[in-house]
């Protein structure tokens, strides 16, 4: 199925490239500007990134790794709740 018509990404691309990227490096964090750029393309419209997503969240490599669940930016207590700026 082609999910993003701009580009002519299909679902069985956007699967190949996360099965690629997770086996290169198995603690990478996967979003959609790296399975873009992996698949040598460029975000155009935009109109698809919904069902961009929805495909990503299918694939079973998806997952963030166990090593880098739960972590926290430093300094970020209930105290502190400004955003930064």
């Amino acid at each position: 199925m082609i999910v993003c018509s701009c580009n002519g990404i299909s679902d069985r691309d956007i699967h190949a490239a996360i099965d690629w990227m997770r086996a290169a490096d198995p603690q990478t964090i996967i979003t959609p500007g790296k399975v873009f750029h992996a698949l040598g393309k460029a975000a155009d419209c935009g109109g698809c990134m919904p069902l961009f997503l929805q495909t990503m969240r299918g694939s079973d490599n998806l997952e963030v790794p166990m090593e880098l669940c739960g972590l926290t930016r430093r300094g970020n207590t209930k105290e502190k709740q400004h955003e930064g700026r």
